[in-house]
């Protein structure tokens, strides 16, 4: 399996009152931080090296996950300063080997199978592909566009009520993609200024086998995780 970077630098803001001063990612879920879980899933999945792009309180998190986690390897990558989702990323990439690298977000779990994902995402020949998730109700997310060739056309910006289709914080990125350019600032969103921007000239394949999931971004969602999430991954 290709090795994954995790995006653990988060703050979580909007989780302060329920988590004060931790990580976003070291959040306890059921007697356990979110990132223990994440890593639960990764491991099950046979990815031998982990990558955590860590910030916020950087040293709790290497403290609590160590340098294993049951057969993979744990890598630390350290921003000194926030650089955003895709700062983190431009950065990290550069220490990891080989071509592509599996990218998760550290405060969302998909429930994907990550061999099929992969395959996709081999075949398809995709700059990015993403895993998408359909959720009943969209208004919290942005959409994405999905055409017959299961490639990603358009993103629209949160708001849109009803049903849709999520990027579910999942993505094979061919690293060339991303480090070939010289139009990015050191800081800046991975989402916004690099897919969404660049949407018309890269190639950004759509993965539709998301089965279940969840984003602990926000107290209700916090409280669901306390017993979905150990649920789900234990079912696997």
């Amino acid at each position: 399996m290709k090795p994954a970077l995790i995006l653990a630098g988060g703050l979580g803001t909007r989780l302060r009152a329920v988590v004060g001063e931790l990580p976003k990612p070291m959040a306890d879920v059921a007697g356990h931080p979110f990132l223990w879980w994440l890593l639960k899933q990764l491991d099950k999945q046979g990815v031998k090296d982990a990558y955590l792009s860590v910030g916020y309180r950087h040293e709790m998190v290497r403290a609590g996950m160590g340098d294993v986690y049951g057969a993979m390897r744990l890598h630390y990558i350290v921003e000194e300063k926030p650089l955003g989702t895709g700062g983190a990323i431009f950065k990290a990439v550069q220490e990891i080997p080989g071509e592509d690298v599996l990218v998760f977000n550290g405060d969302t779990l998909a429930m994907v199978d990550l061999a099929a994902f992969v395959a996709f995402a081999d075949a398809s020949g995709a700059d990015v592909a993403m895993a998408v998730a359909r959720v009943e109700d969209a208004t919290r997310y942005g959409t994405v566009e999905i055409d017959a060739d299961r490639r990603i056309r358009a993103f629209v910006e949160k708001g849109r009520g009803g049903p849709g289709v999520i990027n579910a914080g999942v993505y094979q990125l061919r690293k060339r993609a991303l480090t070939s350019r010289s139009d990015l600032p050191a800081r800046f969103s991975f989402e916004q200024d690099f897919l969404a921007r660049l949407s018309g000239t890269l190639h950004l394949g759509a993965f539709l086998g998301v089965t279940d999931f969840i984003d602990i971004g926000i107290p209700e969602d916090y409280q669901t995780a306390q017993t979905k999430v150990p649920a789900l991954i234990e079912a696997m």
